[in-house]
């Protein structure tokens, strides 16, 4: 074969001097640019400074292995192939590296014919995956507006339809980014309320100062400020559902006025001594284990057992791995249109990282990650180097597990602000928190690489 012919790039991973001079040689006959190098981290080096086509590795070497090489680079290159080669060939091995992600398997000692055909299968590949030879699946449909198909999303559509024909006190519970409105949402459009209104309200984002007249409305003059009577969520409401979301944030004063409003139908606007009727059904939310707030002496267990008369438990999205792909889909096909961009397709390997990614964000997390993916992705092709780094393997890092338990906080922290674009309010949700825990935490952290 010509030089003209091949242009593409190829780094050869080996311990042994012999072994490299002899690849670098014939490879190079055969048209290649060859660079080489004699152990992982020279290799790495490489990577990040020049770009390669295919990497070819040698499996047992002192300090970090092949394996762990073809790991990373099928975690942070998407255009670059590997194959790896071995004195020490076995099915175990073989199998492991097809596992780990080498398109070929070597075992030496081999023919030239043998190691250029593996290279051009290896290569061809490479081409293939990058004009795009990959078919989309068709985008699910949905149910109640929400995407998933697994065990523990149906159960919940089932408890909705349940919800609905009742008139009955929801609680809503799971961790933050699951979709508690949504639900909450769906059981009021799906019942006989739905042409009523349906008002949302984050007791946790409302001062608590004025959560009651939010709520509640006030009159003229109750307080500094009030020029006029104005109504509160509840008269907005009536004939309808009020859906209190983080009720677990609200003091145990406010608990007292809403177990009013749950006994009696009544509230009374601030500023005033009438009692008002209200003809509104109480959707509740909390991201928290109300049982041990109580305990904790928190939260009043007379308004729980009032709000648990249904329960709603949304699992989470770690829960529900087989409905990743299709919330993948379904907010790539979303964000893409929004855009003006054509919709990227997500590598097999790629779709199986963020399946085993933790999520600690749920679907939201989820949605934003997909979103700025859309945003930043330059082809129609998303693959593993493509997503952040949180969710990518590292052979000069291992697992990390000689970090402290504040060093893995930190940078989780610092991960989840990064993939909101630094917005503190929805990191804190993601995490869990409230704002000031956070702006505590981040005040208290040191520098990435200090």
């Amino acid at each position: 074969m010509s030089s003209s012919e091949h242009r593409e790039q190829i780094l050869v991973v080996d311990d042994a001097p012999d072994t490299l001079e002899v690849l670098q040689r014939n490879l190079t006959a055969e048209g290649y640019r060859v660079f080489t190098a004699p152990a992982v981290v020279e290799a790495i080096k490489i990577l990040e400074s020049t770009p390669v086509d295919l990497v070819i590795t040698d499996l047992k070497m002192p300090g970090i292995s092949g394996l762990d090489l073809v790991r990373h680079i099928r975690e942070n290159y998407k255009d670059t192939e590997v194959m790896m080669i071995t004195g020490y060939a076995t099915i175990n091995g073989a199998v492991n590296a097809v596992k780990t992600g080498a398109e070929e398997y070597l075992a030496k000692p081999f023919t030239d014919k043998e190691l250029f055909s593996a290279v051009r299968r290896a290569l061809d590949k490479l081409n293939l995956r990058k004009a795009g030879e990959v078919k989309a699946e068709a985008l699910p449909g949905n149910k109640f507006g929400m995407i998933g198909e697994s065990a523990p999303i149906c159960k919940v559509f089932g408890a909705i339809v349940k919800a609905a024909s009742t008139i009955a006190t929801v609680l809503i519970t799971g961790e933050s980014g699951t979709g508690k409105e949504l639900v909450a949402r769906a059981i009021h459009y799906s019942s006989p309320r739905s042409s009523a209104p349906f008002v949302p309200v984050n007791c946790g984002g409302i001062p608590e100062t004025l959560l009651e007249s939010e709520l509640f409305g006030h009159v003229k003059g109750a307080f500094t400020g009030a020029s006029e009577s104005r109504a509160g969520f509840f008269q907005t409401a009536d004939g309808g559902t009020i859906f209190l979301d983080e009720i677990s944030e609200t003091s145990m004063a406010m608990q007292v006025k809403l177990l009013r409003v749950l006994q009696n139908k009544e509230i009374c606007m601030v500023g005033s001594s009438r009692i008002q009727k209200v003809n509104v059904r109480i959707i509740a939310a909390s991201n928290k284990d109300i049982l041990s707030l109580i305990r904790k002496g928190i939260f009043r267990e007379d308004l729980f057992f009032r709000l648990n008369i249904i329960t709603i438990n949304i699992p989470p999205l770690r829960e529900r791995e087989g409905d990743i792909p299709l919330l993948i889909r379904h907010f790539t096909a979303n964000y893409a249109g929004e855009f003006g961009k054509p919709a990227p397709r997500f590598s097999e390997r790629a779709l199986q990282v963020l399946k085993n990614y933790y999520w600690p964000g749920n679907v939201r997390e989820l949605e934003n990650v997909i979103q700025r993916l859309v945003v930043m992705s330059e082809g129609e092709f998303i693959d593993v180097p493509d997503l952040p780094s949180l969710m990518r393997y590292s052979a000069l890092h291992g697992n990390r597990l000689n970090r402290t338990l504040v060093e893995v906080e930190a940078e989780h922290i610092r991960n989840v602000l990064n993939s909101v674009d630094g917005h503190k309010s929805k990191a804190a949700e993601i995490l869990g928190i409230d704002r000031k825990t956070l702006r505590n935490k981040l005040a208290t952290m040191k520098p990435p690489d200090s």
